[in-house]
């Protein structure tokens, strides 16, 4: 049972509202900027470590500088890559995993009496690994890399139960603002962690620590803001949730696996609905990736610091609040589907502009993060708002599963393009614009599809402004 037909309070939108706020920063400062950064760094100690012990011949000559050390290689389950890949293949691993644990979230937490407390179990999951990452130092990046899968897990599954409330607090004409306020806001609270952890960070000899250890209490901070800040939002989200019955003495979670399975096959009578779905898996997919290894660019190809990029990143966010406001504004006028055609062909050529930024050219590498920022969260939030319309009533956790997991099950394509390219070519300048693929074909399949025959073969209203 959802709430669409119901008012909800604003008590309970601004719970909804909180968890984005919650979350983001493990988004914005572990995944983006920290994690980003710091696990090459890391890879490229165990390098040298592979130097000393093993008189590895191809690196010697590099055992002078970290920068050149991360194309030596290190060595995992018997695999071989350049320690600058590790962060690349990494993110694809994280998703793949994902994909084999998140299916059931959404039709367990809808056969659950209490969704709240199943988003607050991953939330502090998730929570609780980000945390744990304050342990990882030396060249141990194989820590590293397990807590960051497991963070990953609790993001991905906490996220599948938290949009399936957007049903519940909004009506069709209501959702895309709602939507976009929300990860408006998210990246406001994200913005905010990153500004307090990078001034941290870049006075961190006034407090007594070493860079490492700075990057290793934001680790910390991360986690401890998402735990934090989950406790307010669970609170306020709607308590009223009737769930879908369990045959007695049938597990919660025995019943989850079959209604997945039967949600894959009910979802084939909406074609129209898997068809929106996939192209969003396309474009989202290139929107990840850019994210996810915009400061390993700016680093390794375009040879700027850690504060420069930090820097950057952060004004990424604040732009990006901006900027979800102004699709939450646009969308209202024009529609949602053409405000998401508009920010693909924005996101193409912020990525050519990408490729032509020269080394250390700080304004033109600004330049391409404001045009970032002002699609970062806006696309990604309309689509979120825009599925919502197609559907079917009280099938929201279980549809979003499948948004959550195709999300995660596809975005490893993307890290692969670019970790692959970089090594192939041994220039991250032709892996970034690699990745205007995924937008151009993503605007395509967006164009293609009739959304308005989609939300009526749902069973749903459309909104006035489509």
């Amino acid at each position: 049972m959802t709430l669409a037909g119901t008012r909800s309070t604003k008590r309970e939108r601004w719970g909804w509202y909180f968890y984005d706020w919650a979350n983001s920063p493990f988004y914005s400062s572990t995944t983006t900027v920290f994690g980003a950064l710091s696990m090459s760094s890391i890879a490229a100690a165990d390098a040298k470590a592979n130097i000393t012990l093993n008189g590895d011949r191809a690196c010697l000559n590099a055992a002078g500088g970290t920068d050149t050390l991360r194309n030596c290689d290190v060595t995992l389950f018997g695999l071989h890559f350049p320690a600058g890949s590790v962060w690349g293949y990494l993110l694809s691993v994280a998703t793949v995993v994902q994909v084999l644990v998140l299916p059931i979230a959404g039709a367990v937490a809808d056969r659950s009496h209490n969704k709240r407390r199943i988003l607050g179990g991953f939330a502090f999951l998730g929570a609780a690994a980000a945390a744990a990452m304050f342990f990882l130092t030396g060249s141990d990046w194989q820590l590293g890399a397990a807590l960051f899968i497991v963070a990953n897990i609790g993001y991905g599954g906490s996220l599948v139960v938290y949009y399936s409330f957007l049903a519940d607090i909004g009506g069709p004409d209501e959702r895309d603002g709602i939507s976009a306020r929300g990860w408006a806001f998210g990246y406001l609270g994200g913005g905010l962690a990153l500004a307090l952890q990078l001034g941290f960070y870049l006075k961190h000899d006034l407090f007594g620590v070493d860079q490492g250890l700075a990057v290793q209490i934001c680790f910390l901070t991360s986690g401890l803001w998402w735990a934090a800040f989950t406790f307010p939002a669970v609170r306020r989200l709607p308590r009223r949730h009737v769930p879908v019955d369990v045959a007695p003495g049938r597990s919660v979670l025995r019943a989850g696996f079959a209604e997945l399975r039967q949600t894959l096959v009910a979802a084939k009578a909406y074609p129209l609905t898997l068809a929106f779905l996939g192209s969003y898996l396309v474009f989202t997919d290139g929107i990840n990736t850019v994210v996810t290894v915009s400061a390993q660019y700016g680093k390794d190809e375009l040879g700027f610091g850690n504060e420069v990029l930090i820097v950057t990143i952060l004004v990424i966010q604040f732009v990006a609040y901006l900027g979800g406001t102004l699709h939450g504004l646009v969308a209202r006028r024009i529609g949602a589907k053409r405000t998401i055609l508009g920010s693909l062909v924005v996101w193409i050529a912020v990525l050519g502009g990408a490729y032509f930024v020269q080394p250390r050219q700080l304004l033109q590498f600004l330049a391409v993060a404001v045009g970032i920022g002002l699609v970062l969260g806006g696309t990604n939030a309309l689509s979120r708002s825009l599925f919502s319309q197609m559907i079917p009533a009280g099938k929201d956790a279980q549809y979003y599963s499948l948004y959550v997991v195709g999300e995660r099950g596809t975005s490893w394509l993307g890290p692969l393009v670019f970790a692959g390219v970089g090594q192939a070519t041994g220039s991250f300048r032709l892996a970034i614009v690699a990745l205007v693929v995924f937008f151009a074909a993503g605007l395509v399949l967006v164009w293609l599809v009739p959304v308005r025959r989609a939300i009526e073969a749902a069973g749903n209203r459309p909104p006035e402004v489509l």
